[in-house]
């Protein structure tokens, strides 16, 4: 049975990559969670986490909720979580419990880039909400 990894790539206090391996479920969310915690606390206001689900083959609920917590925290630091490159079962998921907005999962690193410049020109433009 496969279980599960983190790499965590933090570019800078407004960016952190977390790139999740295996299965996300009751077994391995307390790894995650605790594997995850440095990096939130360590985020800059108005920072983005990105989850790369890319090698992500399953997700439970337990799964969900850890996700949820991490947007929890960056909303109250209004913070972004984009979730990058699900696996079509595990978007699917997703779309079944919207859990997550649609805008804010990404098929791409070219989609989530120019998502990310959309948000960084509205800020500069004025628009401190970037929507």
């Amino acid at each position: 049975m496969m279980t599960f990894s983190l790499h965590i790539d933090s570019t800078s206090p407004q960016r952190s990559t977390l790139h999740l391996h295996g299965r996300l479920d009751a077994m391995t969310f307390g790894e995650f969670d605790e594997a995850a915690a440095p990096v939130l606390h360590g985020m800059a206001e108005g920072g983005t986490v990105v989850l790369d689900l890319s090698a992500l083959v399953y997700i439970s609920s337990a799964g969900l909720r850890s996700i949820a917590k991490i947007r929890k925290s960056m909303r109250a630091r209004h913070g972004h979580t984009l979730l990058l490159h699900p696996q079509p079962q595990v978007r699917k998921v997703f779309d079944i419990v919207k859990a997550v907005p649609v805008s804010e999962v990404f098929s791409s690193t070219e989609e989530l880039d120019q998502y990310l410049d959309r948000i960084q020109r509205k800020i500069v433009e004025g628009d401190e909400d970037g929507d």
